[in-house]
């Protein structure tokens, strides 16, 4: 490589969970760099998810994270060039970009959703991610899937 690796930049911690993944959440939330605003749509999020699951005996942090861990995929397809033709390689994700895809999907599939405010649909989207339902974690589970039929694949790795 002609270039030295980027420095890794750590994240401060968010003033009311103290949680660095929350910033790095809110940071993919974020729009057009207005923060504060992507910080109210999380925090109020997580206020509908407590009202939604308050028959459950967790915090509503620790539902956003197993909702998290949820849609968390394990192994996707990269595609390589093999001889003339391509073939989708199932691969291992790293752990770095696992957490980023599935916040990103998370924001993604609460986007798409039809609600009155983005703090309602990122909760429902928490909500079914929790209960292992919804859009991101039927995007996790296609990732699965397709390196599951890709798997003859496997000897191409690289």
């Amino acid at each position: 490589m002609r270039k030295s690796k980027p420095k890794k930049r750590i994240l401060l911690p968010d003033p009311k969970f103290n949680d660095p993944t929350v910033t790095r959440f809110v940071n993919i939330l974020m729009l057009e760099g207005k923060k504060s605003i992507a910080y109210s749509i999380f925090y109020d999020a997580i206020d509908i998810v407590g009202e939604k699951m308050k028959d459950s005996e967790k915090a509503p942090i620790d539902i956003w994270k197993e909702a998290l861990a949820n849609v968390t995929p394990q192994i996707e397809v990269k595609s390589r060039r093999v001889g003339g033709a391509n073939f989708q390689v199932p691969t291992e994700v790293r752990p770095e970009r696992k957490v980023s895809l599935s916040m990103k999907n998370m924001v993604l599939y609460a986007r798409k959703r039809s609600g009155h405010s983005m703090a309602e649909k990122l909760s429902q989207e928490i909500v079914d991610a929790y209960n292992k339902t919804g859009g991101a974690y039927k995007r996790m589970e296609d990732m699965h899937k397709m390196a599951e039929a890709n798997k003859a694949f496997a000897h191409f790795r690289f």
